[in-house]
């Protein structure tokens, strides 16, 4: 790799506090870039504006989607941004480039029925895995917590009869997220039971090097608990789980600010998609269930109404 994408990477580490996963994904799409660039004789450092244009443009012909190469581009604007700051570069080829334009994209939901079986499921595994999945499951359900930040949840952030968790998210931001009862009962099932209690020192400990449950385990989980309830496990994952927390609240009439601090965004805008899922769901609602809209009687009057 390029020696300054390295030192890049170094200052998301030591200064930004990035995740190990951030951190890949950051090398991932650096690499893809500097391997086009190196075939033609340049070096990622040094390439012009018409060169990073030619990549982005290869992408599209290779068939990748706008949102890959929205996320290669950010990689490389982050990168030549730390260069100019670095005064390794005296300019700044990215900010020549436009951004591929991208659909909406809106996240896929359960209902709130679909929700319960899933919980009902988790629980029904024989013990100690049930007490256990069920709390995974309440967890993700009614906190909204990140995959990441479900697993190595320590097991001093839950002080028993407490309303709210102190979560360590992304780039090592601490946040305070309230817990629903039946989540906060389902935690406390799981420590009576004995998991979660010294010599371990976290909530969802387990054999591998972290000592904690990996995304992959608890992906497995909660795919395993849709099969159970008779659900497209295709359909769930532990994210779907914190986009139905999300949508469901707002649903409920919850503040966007509020879930803004809960879900741990630092910009709105990316909460505010969960008011387009809302919207969407209260029109299909209205086409359903309106008498206006299901009627051709309804259509009827409608037509004479003066």
């Amino acid at each position: 790799m390029d020696r300054h994408a390295e030192a890049f990477l170094e200052m998301l580490s030591a200064e930004r506090g990035a995740a190990r996963n951030t951190l890949a994904a950051y090398a991932a799409d650096l690499n893809d870039a500097e391997a086009f660039l190196a075939a033609r004789g340049l070096a990622l450092s040094g390439a012009d504006a018409a060169a990073l244009r030619a990549y982005l443009e290869s992408l599209a012909a290779a068939g990748l989607s706008p949102r890959t190469a929205a996320r290669r581009l950010s990689a490389l604007r982050q990168f030549h941004l730390f260069l100019y700051r670095e005064r390794i570069r005296a300019d700044d080829p990215t900010a020549e480039l436009d951004r591929p334009k991208l659909g909406r994209r809106l996240p896929r939901i359960l209902s709130v029925a679909e929700v319960g079986s899933l919980i009902e499921a988790a629980a029904a595994a024989p013990p100690p895995e049930g007490t256990r999945d069920a709390a995974l499951v309440e967890l993700l359900y009614g906190s909204g917590l990140r995959a990441s930040e479900v697993i190595a949840l320590p097991r001093a952030a839950f002080r028993e009869g407490a309303g709210s968790l102190l979560v360590r998210g992304k780039g090592g931001k601490e946040r305070l997220v309230p817990l629903g009862r039946h989540a906060r009962a389902a935690v406390a099932a799981l420590l009576a039971s004995g998991a979660g209690k010294p010599p371990s020192r976290w909530l969802f400990p387990a054999r591998g090097a972290s000592g904690h449950l990996t995304r992959q385990s608890l992906g497995n989980i909660v795919k395993r608990a849709a099969v159970a309830a008779g659900i497209d496990p295709a359909r769930v994952s532990p994210h779907v789980l914190r986009h139905a927390f999300a949508t469901h609240l707002l649903d409920g009439g919850a503040d966007l600010r509020a879930l803004q601090t809960m879900l741990g965004h630092a910009d709105v805008a990316t909460t505010e998609v969960y008011t387009h899922v809302s919207a969407g769901r209260l029109a299909a609602t209205v086409a359903a269930h309106h008498p206006m809209a299901r009627s051709t009687k309804g259509k009827a009057r409608l037509r004479t109404r003066p």
